[in-house]
């Protein structure tokens, strides 16, 4: 059961499991796209080959992988990401499990590691090449049909892992890091210019790094689908994939108005703001709370409703099996105590078992849908006061998951980091609404 859970963690944490293919359902390619598309194939191999020894001219700082070295000419850009989710994809939790996960199964460690540090040198082992085990590189996205997923080709295939002498575990903790989207074999690649152009502002032996080869795939939403989108043959539960974001918002009203970066990264902003972020929550959601009547008499019913529009969000709300939002009612009384069996909670999410065989309930928003919450009660006193709230809990199933694989973790670093990770999930959560409505 143990090592079922901890297989748990690694499906629900790691969002690239299931490495590469475009979705089934997908157009083929306009030609036009063609060589964006091929781009981003070669581009995200995973994990990304090792950049290898820098060109001979390179400074420490234009030879560095770090982030903090990215930060002396890119500044604005370093402080968003310090402050994203991307930058912490290495946290307490994915930490706790695959410190063990990396010495007992790292075939399943490095899947882990293929999107929450995806660069060689933030890996502690590395397949052995030679004999019948496949690529070192797997692939995130095929460009044409769907190949088989990387846990399928791993899992037939007996591999054999070494050390990785170029590993460094200062890079590891920094997660998703600049290098992760922009550097390959030591060339830097990013988006065009904010006026359309991709040419250097001048000859590469003068620029630092030798410039950037620009490309319009850095502002495709499939620059994004590796870790967002399971493939067609990926885990799903009820003939739905586990990870289905870019498909919800390919098949949704705002794939006709903008990208993932759009939203994500507005104005080329490195924040990557999604369900954690209270503000961008309440961008694109709306509440509307209304109670059939202002007054009630003692034997009346009370009968109130919460609407929430998803009126901005361009996939489900919440996308993914682990947020939840828990729209939550109680009476009070005029000492401020909560009335007896008055309380009442509604889960909107898709909740499944923590073993992932099962889905209990699937109550997410579609993009420009509703959904109505009913409370009723009667009223049983004068000085009653109907309290509403809406709150967001974005790593509810991480929480109940570590709250229940705690027990069975024994060595003392890991459970450290589990507990750790319990602590930082309970304190994101937050309210999106609230309101004290005098009923009787």
């Amino acid at each position: 059961m143990k090592r079922l859970l901890l297989y748990t963690a690694v499906v629900i944490a790691c969002l690239g499991l299931s490495v590469g293919a475009w979705a089934m359902s997908d157009p083929p390619p306009a030609a036009n796209d063609h060589a964006q598309l091929e781009f981003l194939t070669r581009h995200w191999q995973v994990p990304i080959p090792p950049q290898g020894k820098p060109p001979a001219h390179f400074s420490s700082i234009e030879a560095s992988l770090s982030p903090e070295s990215c930060a002396v000419c890119h500044r604005t850009q370093y402080e968003d990401w310090s402050s994203s989710l991307h930058s912490k994809s290495m946290g307490p939790g994915v930490i706790g499990q695959t410190m063990e996960l990396i010495h007992g199964d790292p075939k399943m460690a490095l899947l882990c590691y293929s999107c929450h540090a995806p660069l060689t040198e933030q890996q502690e082992k590395v397949v052995k090449k030679g004999g019948d085990s496949p690529s070192l590189f797997k692939k995130r996205r095929a460009f044409a049909t769907p190949s088989p997923s990387a846990s399928g080709a791993w899992a037939s295939t007996a591999l054999t892992f070494k050390t990785n002498h170029t590993y460094s575990a200062s890079l590891q903790q920094k997660g998703l890091a600049c290098v992760g989207c922009h550097v390959r074999r030591h060339q830097r690649f990013g988006p065009p210019k904010r006026d359309g152009s991709i040419e250097n502002s001048a000859p590469a032996a003068q620029l630092p790094h030798g410039g950037a080869i620009r490309t319009a795939a850095f502002e495709r939403s499939e620059f994004c689908k590796g870790c967002h989108q399971f493939e067609p043959s990926g885990s799903a539960l009820n003939g739905k994939l586990l990870e289905n974001t870019y498909n919800e918002w390919k098949e949704g009203p705002y794939a006709r108005e903008g990208t993932c970066q759009s939203c994500h990264m507005p104005e080329r902003r490195h924040l990557w703001r999604g369900i954690h972020d209270p503000e961008m929550v309440k961008q694109g959601v709306s509440v509307r709370l209304s109670v059939d009547k202002e007054r009630y008499q003692v034997g009346q019913q009370l009968r109130a409703e919460i609407i929430l529009v998803n009126t901005g969000v361009g996939h489900n709300f919440p996308t993914y099996v682990t947020p939840k939002i828990i729209v939550r009612w109680e009476l009070v009384d005029t000492d401020g105590k909560r009335v007896n069996e008055s309380v009442q909670e509604e889960r909107i999410g898709r909740e499944v078992t923590l073993d992932l065989t099962q889905e209990l309930f699937d109550t997410r928003i579609a993009p420009g849908k509703s959904r109505t919450v009913r409370y009723v009660r009667t009223i049983d006193r004068a000085g009653l006061t109907m309290r509403a709230s809406v709150v967001v809990i974005p790593d509810d199933f991480y929480i109940q998951f570590f709250e229940a694989i705690l027990p069975r973790v024994k060595a003392k670093e890991p459970r450290a980091l589990v507990e750790q990770a319990i602590r930082e999930g309970r304190a994101r959560s937050f309210s999106l609404f609230t309101k004290n409505v005098g009923v009787s």
